[in-house]
């Protein structure tokens, strides 16, 4: 390659164990009623010359609020790896959802790169439908509404360049302004989807999360994973805990909790879904 490369971590920060397979599809699926676990992932990209942070978690108070289990706050997760959240300049928001949008007080230096498209979701009329604006939390909107008054947020239509290579693409369907982050490592192209695909099988079947603002557009995201990533086994899902044993431990005090998506995984996702 000839541009940067960079390491790409995902950090686990909370979980929800008890969570039922049917609650995570907008469809019936098989299994319905057997334990599918959620993981919840703050990820760092960085090389010698910059660190970028992609996304910000939730606190304890909006853990209990919505019965969650924080491990760590996202700050701790990031100190683990050596990276301080006060010291972090540009931070990638791949939407607003509340597990997505908070702690962003822990990040006093930092530009927040959005979607033009999903601030206007989540300050317009969308949010009057109970549906929409329950995974939304109005204090983390409100807050980056003042980083906005601050010029301290960036805007993006579409496609945009974060640092030099790593660039966000619209992915519209699980809300209007989702973003997934491609990122040039020394395996390739990965695409962080984040939440255009919480589960590899979402994808992969073709089945959306339960949370759906467009069935038709969340279609055509996914359609777009393979041309961005260099192969399907370059794209990481948002909450999967299937990431942690696929992707090697990037070493530290976290073991498991952190791991290193710039190596290749220990199974195919043929291997994976064989029955594809």
């Amino acid at each position: 390659m000839g541009h940067e490369t960079y390491e790409v971590l995902a950090l686990r920060y909370a979980e929800r164990p008890e969570r039922m397979r049917q609650e995570n599809f907008l469809e019936p699926v098989d299994a319905h009623d057997t334990p599918m676990p959620m993981d919840f992932f703050v990820w760092v990209i960085r090389n010698a010359n910059r660190t970028v942070v992609v996304d910000t978690g939730f606190d304890h108070a909006e853990a209990a609020r919505r019965d969650r289990r924080v491990i760590r706050l996202p700050s701790q997760a990031l100190a683990s790896v050596g990276v301080d959240a006060a010291s972090v300049e540009d931070v990638v928001i791949t939407h607003l959802h509340y597990d997505h949008a908070g702690t962003l007080g822990d990040f006093p230096r930092a530009r927040f790169h959005v979607q033009e498209s999903e601030m206007q979701f989540a300050t317009g009329r969308w949010m009057l439908d109970d549906g929409e604006r329950q995974a939304y939390s109005a204090d983390h909107v409100a807050e980056l509404v003042h980083r906005l008054f601050e010029k301290r947020v960036a805007f993006h239509r579409e496609d945009g360049e974060i640092a030099p290579g790593v660039t966000v693409h619209r992915m519209s369907g699980h809300t209007m302004g989702m973003q997934s982050v491609r990122v040039p490592t020394r395996r390739g192209w990965v695409l962080l989807a984040s939440d255009a695909s919480h589960y590899y099988e979402h994808w992969v079947r073709r089945i959306p999360f339960a949370i759906c603002w467009s069935r038709g557009d969340l279609l055509e995201s996914y359609g777009k994973f393979e041309s961005l990533a260099d192969s399907e086994d370059h794209v990481v899902p948002g909450h999967d805990p299937l990431v942690r044993s696929l992707y090697p431990a990037a070493g530290g005090s976290l073991g498991g909790d952190v791991v290193r998506l710039d190596e290749a995984p220990s199974r195919t996702l043929r291997e994976v879904f064989p029955e594809r």
